[in-house]
């Protein structure tokens, strides 16, 4: 955070092809940590007579920040909207991280054989969440004190993340968070069925006898979010999909029940890691009323 507090909150606008009549789209780009060249997608009300709220979205493992339509309904309602993509990902975000060790596979290992858990690829991404939040504080039309985080998956973990690191939040929506309790899936879990496959790959190529297991589930803890839960301050709505094997339930409760600021759980017994009916429309009145 103190690398960060570093960090310019100067951003470069290009002006976007998507528009509407009521709002403006823009690709925006950052220098995160590391000199790292990142990309969000940026959509605002037209014509701004007041401030109004500010929404940051975060996408799933391996894809971008989605299209524009999720971002216009916020705008409609005098919301600005800032969506990262990931470094590395499926969007346009630059990873520029140079690391000891294992490039395949998977991101949650990637800088896993430094010494320093500096290098770990995820130390970058929570840190690049939290740079896109306070530019989007920064801007005209934005009050700093009605911000709301969301995502599904990896989305949700980086909202937790975001939130915790920036007390400013006051909103999470969040469904089925990944980057939580790797332990608890090694142990109890059919890992190779869920989102943290990984970690067998890096088992079986980097250290197949588990001479440093300890170490590994060690530096994983720092970029496991139950250990950021408890920082976190905003008010959390908490998805879950009962049948959820990629990112188990078991490995959620560990983070949610680590938060200590106004919380609620909302279960969907018979689905997995899935579309959820009505989750969508749950965040946006949770965010209407910022």
């Amino acid at each position: 955070m103190a690398e960060l507090d570093q960090q310019s909150l100067d951003y470069e606008l290009v002006e976007a092809e998507f528009s509407t009549s009521f709002a403006d789209c823009y690709h925006l780009y950052f220098t995160g940590v590391g000199g790292a060249r990142v990309h969000c997608k940026l959509a605002r009300p037209k014509n701004i007579n007041e401030a109004g709220p500010g929404i940051a979205m975060f996408h799933g493992y391996s894809v971008d920040s989605g299209d524009w339509l999720d971002k216009i309904a916020h705008v409609a309602q005098g919301s600005t909207v800032i969506a990262l993509d990931c470094r590395g990902q499926g969007g346009l975000s630059e990873d520029n991280l140079q690391v000891k060790g294992n490039t395949l596979r998977g991101h949650i290992i990637r800088g896993l054989d430094n010494p320093n858990p500096d290098q770990l690829y995820y130390r970058n991404v929570f840190l690049d969440t939290v740079q896109s939040v306070r530019i989007l504080m920064s801007m005209e039309g934005v009050e700093p004190n009605r911000i709301g985080v969301t995502g599904m998956s990896q989305g949700g973990a980086l909202s937790i993340a975001c939130a915790a690191l920036e007390p400013r939040v006051k909103e999470v929506v969040v469904a089925y968070p990944f980057l939580s309790d790797y332990k608890r899936v090694w142990e109890a879990m059919d890992i190779n069925s869920s989102a943290y496959e990984e970690i067998v790959y890096y088992f079986r190529v980097h250290d197949p006898n588990h001479q440093k297991e300890d170490e590994v589930f060690n530096k994983l803890g720092y970029i496991d979010i139950q250990n950021l839960a408890e920082r976190i301050q905003a008010k959390v709505l908490w998805v879950t999909a009962m049948k959820d094997s990629i990112c188990p339930p078991s490995t959620q409760f560990a983070a949610y029940n680590k938060i200590k600021s106004d919380k609620e759980m909302l279960l969907y017994p018979e689905y997995g890691h899935e579309y959820l009916p009505g989750f969508g429309d749950k965040a946006f009145q949770r965010f209407k009323n910022l």
